[in-house]
């Protein structure tokens, strides 16, 4: 992804905030010009319309989680300790950037997301589902789909962050690290 100029930066964070405080219909264009500090002009300078902002948005955001993954030199230590880096640093990720979860959700479940590509051709997944064919290859792991496995690890750290999140229920820092060690015991390859 090329560098982007601080206004669009702005721009993109300032929308992250405002649609997790109230969702795409409740920010307008105008809100958004508003908390990123820049004149309505500029903002459609960038975009054309808030629906093209929103697809950038998704790209934009989309780049956060890779880099998570992208950052994880999983060449020089052993599958079974990339993965639960991979699923610690996910998990740290979005805990920290419940923005860009919170967008991630919205978006999935709109009628934005139709144009998506598949799984297999998402950029965020198709790492992850090459992480797993990986560990498939290597016989670390069952012979699955590679997509089933990166469906089960990324849904149980979008749980366990709303789960970590919530005030309904407290995760002790020992169930936490269940989580994925569960998910592990039920995917590794039996010895």
């Amino acid at each position: 992804m090329e560098p982007i100029a601080d206004k669009k930066r702005a721009i993109f964070e300032s929308t992250l905030e405002l649609v997790r405080e109230n969702g795409f219909h409740g920010t307008p264009m105008s809100m958004v010009a508003k908390r990123a500090g820049v004149a309505a002009g500029t903002i459609y300078h960038y975009f054309k319309s808030k629906d093209q902002l929103i697809h950038e948005l998704f790209a934009y955001a989309q780049q956060k989680p890779i880099q998570v993954i992208s950052e994880e030199n999983c060449e020089t230590i052993p599958f079974k300790d990339c993965f639960f880096n991979l699923w610690f640093g996910l998990f740290t990720f979005y805990t920290r950037q419940p923005n860009v979860l919170k967008f991630f959700e919205q978006f999935l479940n709109s009628p934005y997301s139709a144009d998506r590509p598949s799984l297999e051709q998402d950029d965020f997944f198709s790492l992850f589902i090459a992480f797993f064919e990986r560990g498939i290859t290597e016989g670390k792991l069952k012979k699955v789909s590679p997509k089933i496995l990166a469906t089960l690890a990324n849904s149980s750290i979008i749980t366990a962050v709303k789960l970590a999140g919530s005030d309904k229920i407290t995760l002790q820092e020992r169930e936490l690290r269940q989580i994925p060690e569960l998910l592990w015991d039920g995917m590794k390859q039996a010895a």
